[in-house]
């Protein structure tokens, strides 16, 4: 499958609006069952790119939701994954065969989560707990009074909820209100209504200077001087360099030195994600992080055909195409304030150019648009190259927003 499908993501958020996992899937019909050779080919080929024999769990804190059926319950590639971080979600009517059930016990004893599908949960009762550690739930925006009555003891019990579909902020607000965990969906990239934003705030307004002079060339004493005035940049810059993995075989504790040995493209790279994490308005953590996944995969998505370099350019393109968003103001203040050049704005306002595709690529596969394969087909892409790169972004990006 991994040959032939695309791998598609929704992010599970809690009420603070953090990536707690994701959830992983083949696109496909939603309407249709996937096989079992589907799902057992899914959970191997994530296994193999995420879960390190050397480094370990790449995706650190987050847990993995991935669809199962009962004949997949045994898997061998379940034991490839660890545990605590992999949730098999499945249709509570499954459980009604002893067998299933047995394998459901099982892999609850080992830790292994469990989240059921489609639960009546008067039915299911005091039984629950003993089955799954997670329930979906329905949220209607109805009879909220009722919804709450039946949320309350499972409050009170170690299932945790989550939440589909929520569609609108308010409902998103009411769950969280009501105690529900978690929440899957795209709510995220739908602005949320506050009050409008005047102007950057003084951190941004340091870091789009510097911005600005990486893109004139300034020299590197001048660059050096006005980050001495923020002890803040300062310190971030030079855990960055010596965190990085630069080979410079000593700790580099000078300013000039740092910026000497990162060179500007990478300098503007950084100050791009720093921009990003400035922000005091427009902000949420999951924003921040779909920015940086999108923009990952798409610099790795291009590299090989554009070259390092201007694949770089495409990860600054990704990363702005959520700007606006995590600074609170409008695109077209965006651009106006911040230097880019000829390429990226046009990758960003048309997903043209030479830029273009490969961001409308990485957007897709986190849209779960039909738009992917014929994307990928424009760009000489197989399904196998885009999903090795869409799992490889999700690990690099754990280590950037962790």
């Amino acid at each position: 499958m991994h040959q032939t499908h695309f791998l598609v993501r929704e992010p599970l958020l809690d009420p603070q609006q953090r990536v707690v996992g994701y959830e992983l899937a083949w696109q496909n019909d939603p309407s249709v069952v996937p096989l079992l050779s589907e799902l057992e080919d899914l959970v191997g080929f994530v296994a193999s790119h995420v879960n390190d024999p050397g480094r370990g769990w790449l995706l650190r804190d987050k847990t993995l939701f991935l669809q199962a059926v009962p004949g997949m319950l045994s898997t061998d590639a379940l034991h490839d994954l660890p545990p605590r971080h992999t949730v098999l979600s499945i249709r509570t009517a499954e459980l009604a065969n002893p067998d299933t059930l047995a394998a459901v016990r099982a892999l609850r004893a080992g830790d292994v989560g469990i989240l059921l599908r489609n639960c009546d949960l008067a039915r299911v009762g005091n039984r629950l707990p003993m089955i799954a550690s997670y329930v979906e739930v329905r949220f209607t925006g109805g009879d909220v009074a009722a919804q709450a009555r039946a949320y309350a003891a499972l409050k009170q019990s170690s299932v945790r909820m989550v939440g589909r579909p929520v569609a609108t902020w308010e409902d998103f607000d009411a769950c969280a209100a009501l105690g529900i965990d978690a929440f899957v969906g795209k709510l995220h990239l739908t602005p949320r209504p506050g009050p409008d934003v005047k102007g950057l705030n003084p951190a941004q307004t340091v870091i789009l200077q510097l911005m600005q002079m990486v893109q004139a060339n300034a020299d590197v004493a001048k660059i050096e001087s006005v980050l001495k005035r923020d002890a803040a940049l300062s310190y971030k810059l030079l855990r960055y360099i010596n965190s990085a993995g630069f080979g410079a075989g000593r700790e580099i504790q000078s300013l000039k030195q740092a910026i000497t040995l990162l060179g500007y493209q990478p300098l503007y790279r950084w100050l791009t994600l720093l921009l990003a994490t400035a922000s005091t308005s427009g902000y949420s953590p999951v924003l921040l992080e779909t920015a940086v996944v999108r923009g990952r995969l798409a610099e790795l998505l291009g590299t090989a055909a554009l070259g390092r370099a201007d694949a770089e350019n495409v990860f600054v393109a990704g990363m702005f195409s959520l700007l606006d968003r995590l600074l609170g103001i409008p695109m077209k203040d965006v651009l106006e304030t911040v230097p880019l050049s000829a390429e990226i704005v046009t990758a960003l306002l048309e997903r043209g150019g030479r830029f273009g595709p490969y961001l409308a690529l990485a957007e897709a596969c986190e849209l779960n648009s039909h738009l992917v394969g014929s994307l990928a087909a424009s760009l000489q892409l197989t399904p196998e190259e885009v999903n090795k790169a869409h799992l490889s972004a999700l690990a690099w990006t754990q280590n950037v927003t962790g």
